[in-house]
Protein backbone atom coordinates (compact mmCIF):
# COMPACT_ATOMS: atom_id res chain seq x y z
CA UNK A 1 0.00 0.00 0.00
CA UNK A 2 1.57 3.18 -0.85
CA UNK A 3 2.07 5.82 1.71
CA UNK A 4 -0.59 9.00 1.76
CA UNK A 5 0.86 12.41 0.85
CA UNK A 6 1.34 14.37 3.47
CA UNK A 7 -1.56 17.09 3.36
CA UNK A 8 -3.97 13.77 3.22
CA UNK A 9 -2.01 12.76 6.68
CA UNK A 10 -3.18 15.88 7.60
CA UNK A 11 -6.85 16.02 6.63
CA UNK A 12 -7.02 12.36 8.14
CA UNK A 13 -5.58 14.28 11.49
CA UNK A 14 -8.52 16.46 11.51
CA UNK A 15 -11.16 13.26 11.69
CA UNK A 16 -11.66 13.60 7.67
CA UNK A 17 -12.08 11.02 5.25
CA UNK A 18 -9.84 10.69 2.48
CA UNK A 19 -10.49 9.23 -0.90
CA UNK A 20 -7.42 6.47 -1.40
CA UNK A 21 -9.59 3.87 -3.31
CA UNK A 22 -8.47 3.56 -7.38
CA UNK A 23 -7.63 6.65 -9.72
CA UNK A 24 -9.05 9.37 -9.59
CA UNK A 25 -10.82 8.96 -6.59
CA UNK A 26 -10.35 13.08 -6.50
CA UNK A 27 -9.29 15.05 -3.14
CA UNK A 28 -10.38 18.32 -3.40
CA UNK A 29 -8.92 20.60 -0.85
CA UNK A 30 -9.22 24.04 -0.18
CA UNK A 31 -5.92 25.27 2.38
CA UNK A 32 -6.99 28.98 4.26
CA UNK A 33 -3.81 30.48 4.70
CA UNK A 34 -3.46 32.85 8.57
CA UNK A 35 -3.51 35.43 5.96
CA UNK A 36 -6.58 37.09 6.17
CA UNK A 37 -5.92 40.39 3.71
CA UNK A 38 -9.36 41.04 1.98
CA UNK A 39 -9.55 40.98 -1.67
CA UNK A 40 -6.57 38.67 -2.47
CA UNK A 41 -6.07 35.42 -3.85
CA UNK A 42 -4.11 34.24 -1.15
CA UNK A 43 -5.11 30.44 -0.23
CA UNK A 44 -5.14 27.79 -2.33
CA UNK A 45 -7.31 24.75 -3.69
CA UNK A 46 -5.76 21.52 -4.15
CA UNK A 47 -6.86 18.21 -5.72
CA UNK A 48 -5.13 15.12 -4.74
CA UNK A 49 -5.60 11.77 -6.71
CA UNK A 50 -4.10 8.75 -7.60
CA UNK A 51 -3.41 7.96 -11.79
CA UNK A 52 -1.76 4.72 -13.06
CA UNK A 53 1.60 6.17 -11.77
CA UNK A 54 0.74 6.96 -7.82
CA UNK A 55 -0.14 10.12 -6.43
CA UNK A 56 -0.14 13.18 -7.28
CA UNK A 57 -1.02 16.57 -5.92
CA UNK A 58 -2.01 19.77 -8.10
CA UNK A 59 -2.62 22.67 -6.32
CA UNK A 60 -3.46 26.66 -7.66
CA UNK A 61 -4.30 29.87 -5.87
CA UNK A 62 -7.89 30.68 -5.13
CA UNK A 63 -10.16 32.58 -2.49
CA UNK A 64 -11.88 30.65 -0.09
CA UNK A 65 -13.10 33.86 1.59
CA UNK A 66 -15.42 36.50 0.29
CA UNK A 67 -14.11 39.53 -1.87
CA UNK A 68 -14.43 43.18 0.20
CA UNK A 69 -17.61 44.19 -2.09
CA UNK A 70 -19.46 41.43 -0.05
CA UNK A 71 -17.73 41.99 3.29
CA UNK A 72 -19.04 45.47 3.19
CA UNK A 73 -22.53 45.55 1.39
CA UNK A 74 -23.90 41.58 2.73
CA UNK A 75 -26.38 39.72 -0.07
CA UNK A 76 -27.94 38.01 3.04
CA UNK A 77 -29.64 40.09 6.19
CA UNK A 78 -27.71 37.64 8.56
CA UNK A 79 -24.30 38.57 7.10
CA UNK A 80 -21.79 37.79 4.57
CA UNK A 81 -20.97 33.83 4.12
CA UNK A 82 -18.05 32.53 5.20
CA UNK A 83 -17.51 28.71 4.52
CA UNK A 84 -16.25 26.90 7.64
CA UNK A 85 -14.09 24.85 7.89
CA UNK A 86 -15.01 21.44 7.47
CA UNK A 87 -15.15 18.15 4.95
CA UNK A 88 -18.63 18.38 3.24
CA UNK A 89 -19.20 15.07 1.70
CA UNK A 90 -21.38 14.33 -1.21
CA UNK A 91 -22.69 17.78 -1.99
CA UNK A 92 -21.06 19.23 -5.41
CA UNK A 93 -22.19 18.17 -8.47
CA UNK A 94 -20.83 19.80 -11.73
CA UNK A 95 -23.00 22.11 -12.73
CA UNK A 96 -23.79 25.64 -14.20
CA UNK A 97 -22.68 28.45 -12.51
CA UNK A 98 -25.22 31.49 -13.12
CA UNK A 99 -26.18 29.69 -15.25
CA UNK A 100 -22.85 30.49 -17.10
CA UNK A 101 -20.07 28.18 -17.35
CA UNK A 102 -19.29 24.58 -15.64
CA UNK A 103 -17.99 24.54 -12.33
CA UNK A 104 -18.96 22.72 -8.68
CA UNK A 105 -22.15 23.63 -7.86
CA UNK A 106 -23.88 22.84 -4.32
CA UNK A 107 -26.72 20.86 -4.82
CA UNK A 108 -28.63 20.35 -2.10
CA UNK A 109 -26.05 19.33 0.34
CA UNK A 110 -25.66 21.38 3.62
CA UNK A 111 -22.62 23.17 4.38
CA UNK A 112 -21.70 25.41 7.50
CA UNK A 113 -20.76 29.57 6.97
CA UNK A 114 -20.23 31.78 9.33
CA UNK A 115 -22.00 35.06 8.98
CA UNK A 116 -20.09 38.28 9.61
CA UNK A 117 -22.65 41.21 9.44
CA UNK A 118 -20.61 44.15 10.62
CA UNK A 119 -19.89 45.08 7.17
CA UNK A 120 -15.94 45.83 7.13
CA UNK A 121 -13.55 44.37 5.16
CA UNK A 122 -12.48 41.74 8.46
CA UNK A 123 -13.05 38.62 8.65
CA UNK A 124 -14.83 37.81 11.87
CA UNK A 125 -15.84 33.83 12.07
CA UNK A 126 -17.38 34.25 15.34
CA UNK A 127 -18.89 31.30 17.41
CA UNK A 128 -22.77 31.19 17.43
CA UNK A 129 -22.90 32.89 13.98
CA UNK A 130 -22.99 29.28 12.52
CA UNK A 131 -25.58 29.24 9.20
CA UNK A 132 -25.96 25.34 8.10
CA UNK A 133 -27.77 24.97 4.71
CA UNK A 134 -27.91 25.29 1.23
CA UNK A 135 -26.21 29.01 0.45
CA UNK A 136 -25.13 28.63 -3.34
CA UNK A 137 -21.28 28.23 -2.15
CA UNK A 138 -19.85 26.83 -5.55
CA UNK A 139 -16.18 26.18 -6.62
CA UNK A 140 -15.63 28.60 -9.26
CA UNK A 141 -13.16 31.33 -11.25
CA UNK A 142 -12.84 34.95 -11.69
CA UNK A 143 -11.38 36.40 -14.60
CA UNK A 144 -8.86 35.53 -16.95
CA UNK A 145 -5.76 36.18 -14.90
CA UNK A 146 -7.57 37.98 -11.54
CA UNK A 147 -5.58 39.87 -9.19
CA UNK A 148 -8.32 40.87 -6.46
CA UNK A 149 -11.13 39.19 -5.13
CA UNK A 150 -13.72 42.10 -5.35
CA UNK A 151 -17.59 40.80 -6.61
CA UNK A 152 -15.98 37.23 -7.74
CA UNK A 153 -16.99 36.02 -4.10
CA UNK A 154 -19.52 36.57 -2.12
CA UNK A 155 -18.99 33.42 0.03
CA UNK A 156 -17.58 30.83 -2.86
CA UNK A 157 -14.57 29.00 -3.24
CA UNK A 158 -12.95 31.19 -6.08
CA UNK A 159 -10.16 30.15 -8.94
CA UNK A 160 -7.92 33.48 -9.91
CA UNK A 161 -6.67 32.04 -12.80
CA UNK A 162 -9.55 30.46 -15.80
CA UNK A 163 -6.16 28.01 -17.05
CA UNK A 164 -6.38 26.77 -13.79
CA UNK A 165 -9.57 26.73 -13.37
CA UNK A 166 -9.90 24.36 -16.36
CA UNK A 167 -7.59 22.14 -14.98
CA UNK A 168 -9.62 21.63 -12.32
CA UNK A 169 -12.66 20.88 -13.96
CA UNK A 170 -10.99 18.51 -16.63
CA UNK A 171 -9.70 16.75 -13.19
CA UNK A 172 -13.34 16.95 -12.36
CA UNK A 173 -14.59 15.44 -15.62
CA UNK A 174 -12.05 12.56 -15.43
CA UNK A 175 -13.00 11.72 -11.66
CA UNK A 176 -17.15 12.05 -12.42
CA UNK A 177 -16.46 9.39 -15.27
CA UNK A 178 -15.11 6.89 -12.69
CA UNK A 179 -16.65 7.47 -9.39
CA UNK A 180 -19.80 8.95 -10.53
CA UNK A 181 -21.14 12.65 -10.28
CA UNK A 182 -21.10 13.92 -6.74
CA UNK A 183 -17.88 15.70 -4.94
CA UNK A 184 -16.54 16.21 -1.56
CA UNK A 185 -14.91 19.33 -1.19
CA UNK A 186 -12.82 19.50 2.14
CA UNK A 187 -11.81 23.22 4.06
CA UNK A 188 -8.86 23.31 6.27
CA UNK A 189 -6.89 25.75 7.92
CA UNK A 190 -3.31 26.26 6.55
CA UNK A 191 -1.11 23.79 8.65
CA UNK A 192 1.99 24.13 10.25
CA UNK A 193 4.98 22.01 8.76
Amino acid sequence: MSRLPILLDYVASLGHAVFEKGEYNLNIIGIRTANSDANTFNDRICVVYKDEHGWITRTWPCTTDPGTYYREKPMNVKGTAILKEGQYRGVYKIGKHRGKYDALVQTGGRVTVWRDNDMNDVLDMEPGTEDSGYHGINVHKAGAASTEVNRWSAGCQVFANDDDFDEFMDLCRTGKSYWGETFSYTLVEEPVM
